[in-house]
């Protein structure tokens, strides 16, 4: 059964729109490289073909006319796939390093508000005979894994795939002054309703976790994840004001060599990555001549509550986990190890569950004061230090147009302070890392990519052998 596509942003959904501004573009998306030339031509084409299927990218946004109830998606009667598909106009044969620039550039602008969310730019001319793309989509849209159920859409598994059967997309009627008021007084209604349902649910869920025996016992290990959420974090060198001007260093590592990893030293592929950002973090750290003695790094790892039957629809359901890790361990097999008895630690907490249930206090505010806040909001110091995605992709080779899709690189934003972040994607049996840094925060973004290629050759070097 395909997901019904919601009318009204989400509380979450509409938080991503109510904490943008200038210093922090919340733009999502990924440059992908290609095989052989994509045309503008074929590329418009294979685009405006499946278009029917994510009709959400045939919509814009539409603020409530009477301020009590979160924007609303509409269907863009004047939409025009040019100006949605573009084709870069190049001077030369663009290189990685082209790329890297130019996506740091288009993800440092605000997108315009009045058309559909998302952009496509194509790069014809790339080294190596190939092209890329890169991908730009509105975090209101979209998180890393409905941007991945995307993708199934967008791309096939062989270079000869058949146009799609798509119906064509119904046409809104326009509702008078009186209709959009009841619509906008229910919808506001029905949130709030939500988000009392799940914050009881949460707090009865909660409870009843606590009377297991196993949770009861852990008690005094689960105090001690208490300051990552009610404290702030060590400011590190990266944790300053931001301008909105992004730049982006880009790098992968074998699939395998991860599992190989993980498998040595007995956790998860998530726990290896976290084990070299945290080395990396505390490289880059002493390299600004800066103490690590009893300090810690905190990252936001989001976790999707997506469940089997929501994939495939757009919005974000997403929690996080605030894990913090000591940046004064020297060997990475003391960090993994650490990392690996958080991490299983908050999930058995039932940390990222707790945090929604905040989620869901903030949701029964009203709208109008939801955005007020998110207008002012300027705190004086970060929640975290870092964000660090993990989204799991496919392990088979893409196709788009009929071209091979061979890297992909994705992007999260930064901001509010957060002056990096790292996005992680698995694609066709490599991990993709997607480092974003604000250019006044962390000018030297190159130097930490340095950092976390050293490492993780040290870490293959030790566990793969």
């Amino acid at each position: 059964m395909k997901p019904k596509l919601r009318k009204y942003l989400s509380t979450l959904d509409a938080a991503f729109l109510y904490l943008e501004r200038k210093e922090c573009p919340m733009n999502i998306g990924a440059a992908c490289i290609f095989e052989g030339k994509l045309t503008y031509d074929s590329l418009l084409k294979h685009i405006e073909d499946r278009l029917p299927l994510v009709p959400r990218y045939l919509q814009k946004l539409s603020p409530d006319p009477f301020n009590i109830t979160h924007p609303s998606w509409e269907l863009d009667r004047k939409f025009s796939i040019k100006k949605h598909v573009i084709k870069v106009k190049q001077k030369k044969t663009f290189n990685k390093k082209d790329l890297e620039n130019f996506m740091g550039k288009l993800m440092s602008e605000l997108m315009d508000r009045s058309k559909p969310l998302w952009e496509l730019y194509l790069i014809e001319d790339f080294e190596g005979g190939g092209s890329a793309i890169i991908a730009k989509i509105h975090h209101c849209m979209a998180d890393g894994i409905s941007g991945i159920d995307i993708m199934k859409v967008m791309f096939d598994v062989t270079a000869k795939a058949e146009k799609p059967e798509t119906q064509p997309i119904p046409d809104e009627p326009q509702k008078d002054l009186t209709e959009k008021l009841l619509d906008s007084f229910f919808n506001t209604l029905q949130e709030e309703a939500k988000n009392f349902l799940a914050l009881q649910g949460g707090i009865f869920y909660l409870l009843s976790s606590f009377t297991k025996p196993e949770l009861i016992n852990s008690l005094p290990e689960i105090a001690e994840l208490i300051p990552a959420i009610s404290s702030p974090p060590f400011i590190l060198p990266f944790n300053r004001e931001c301008s909105g001007e992004r730049r982006l260093a880009w790098t992968e590592f074998s699939f395998k060599d991860a599992r190989k990893i993980r498998d040595r030293l007995g956790g998860t592929v998530n726990d290896v990555v976290l084990t070299a950002l945290t080395k990396s973090v505390s490289e880059y750290t002493k390299l600004h001549k800066q103490s690590v003695k009893d300090k810690f790094v905190r990252f936001m790892v989001p976790v999707s509550l997506r469940q089997k039957e929501e994939r495939g629809s757009l919005g974000n359901l997403i929690s996080f986990l605030p894990v913090e890790i000591p940046i004064d361990i020297e060997e990475t097999d003391e960090i993994f190890r650490y990392v690996n008895r958080k991490m299983n630690l908050m999930k058995n907490a039932h940390i990222a569950e707790t945090l929604m249930l905040f989620g869901a206090a903030y949701g029964m505010l009203p709208p109008p004061i939801q955005a007020a806040i998110g207008a002012i909001v300027d705190l004086p110091f970060p929640p975290f230090n870092m964000v660090a995605t993990n989204v799991p992709g496919p392990q088979i080779p893409l196709y788009l147009a009929g071209r091979k899709m061979v890297e992909q690189y994705p992007y999260v934003p930064v901001g509010y302070r957060l002056g990096l972040g790292c996005a992680i994607l698995s694609y066709d049996k490599k991990l993709y890392f997607g480092l974003s840094s604000d250019k006044q925060a962390m000018p030297d973004v190159e130097k930490f990519k340095q950092i976390l290629d050293d490492t993780l050759s040290k870490m293959k070097g030790k566990y793969c052998a």
